[in-house]
C-alpha cells in the first residue's frame, strides 16, 4: 500500500463531492455568508457546540442574518462586540457562543475598520502550533476547531479536526495502510499532507468529510446543494 492507493482512495471520495471546489474558493476567498464576517464569527461559534451543521446551525445563522444583519442592526464586528446578549439569545439560547462570539469581533475589530482585512490578517498571521497562546484562541468557547475554522474563513488553506473530519480522514488512512493519527495537531499536518499527495486543497479534503455524510437517503452533497452557495 502507498501513495497511489491513497490517492485512489481519496479520489472515490471527492468524486461523490462534485461542486466543492466553488464553495471552498469563496470560503478562501472570506466570501462566505455573502461576505459577512459577522456571520462567519456567528456560524464558527454556533458550530462550536458540535451539533448538526446544516439542520441546527445553519437555520439559526439565516434567522440571526435576517433579524440582525441584512435589517441594519448589527452591520459590522464592533456592532456585535457591543450587542445585548439577552436579544441575542432570542435566536441562540446558549450564552457560552455568544460570550466567544462578542470576545472574537471585539477582538478582531480592533485589528482593523474593515471587518475582511481584520480577519484575514488574523488568520495568515496565527499560528496553530502555539494557538493557545493566540489572542482568539485564549477566548473561553473557542478550541482548536473554532481556531482552524476561523482561520480557514480568514483565507488559510488548513483543515479542523472536529470529530466527522478525523473520522472521515482516519478511516482513509487505514484503507490505504496507514495507522490513524488521533493527536489534533499530528492530525492536521498529515491532513494537509494527504491533501498535497492526492491533487487537493486542505480545505477541500475537509468540506468534502462533513458533505459525503448521508442524512435519509442522499448524502449532504446533494441534500444541500442548493443552499451551500448561500452559505
Amino acid at each position: 500500500m502507498g501513495r497511489e492507493e491513497l490517492k485512489k482512495i481519496v479520489d472515490e471520495y471527492m468524486q461523490k463531492v462534485c461542486g466543492l471546489k466553488e464553495h471552498c474558493e469563496r470560503c478562501l476567498k472570506t466570501e462566505r455568508w455573502h461576505g459577512s464576517v459577522v456571520l462567519m464569527v456567528v456560524d464558527a461559534c454556533f458550530t462550536s457546540l458540535g451539533l448538526n451543521y446544516f439542520n441546527a446551525v445553519v437555520p439559526k445563522v439565516f434567522e440571526f442574518d435576517e433579524k440582525f444583519v441584512r435589517s441594519g442592526k448589527i452591520k459590522n464586528l464592533k456592532e456585535l462586540a457591543e450587542a445585548d446578549i439577552e436579544e441575542l439569545k432570542e435566536i441562540w439560547k446558549n450564552e457560552r457562543s455568544w460570550n466567544a462570539a462578542k470576545n472574537i469581533a471585539f477582538y478582531l475589530s480592533k485589528l482593523s475598520d474593515n471587518n475582511r482585512e481584520a480577519l484575514r490578517n488574523w488568520a495568515k498571521n496565527a499560528n496553530v502550533e502555539k494557538w493557545k497562546e493566540d489572542e482568539i484562541g485564549k477566548i473561553k468557547g473557542v478550541g482548536l476547531v473554532t481556531f482552524q475554522y476561523l482561520r480557514m474563513m480568514g483565507g488559510v488553506d488548513t483543515i479542523m479536526p472536529d470529530k466527522i473530519v478525523k473520522r472521515v480522514i482516519n478511516e482513509i488512512l487505514e484503507k490505504a495502510g496507514y495507522n490513524a493519527v488521533e493527536n489534533d495537531l499530528e492530525f492536521i499536518k498529515k491532513a494537509e499532507e494527504i491533501a498535497s499527495i492526492c491533487g487537493y486543497k486542505p480545505i477541500e479534503i475537509c468540506w468534502m468529510t462533513w458533505l459525503v455524510q448521508s442524512e435519509g437517503n442522499k448524502i449532504r452533497m446533494e441534500k444541500y446543494a442548493s443552499i451551500l452557495d448561500k452559505i
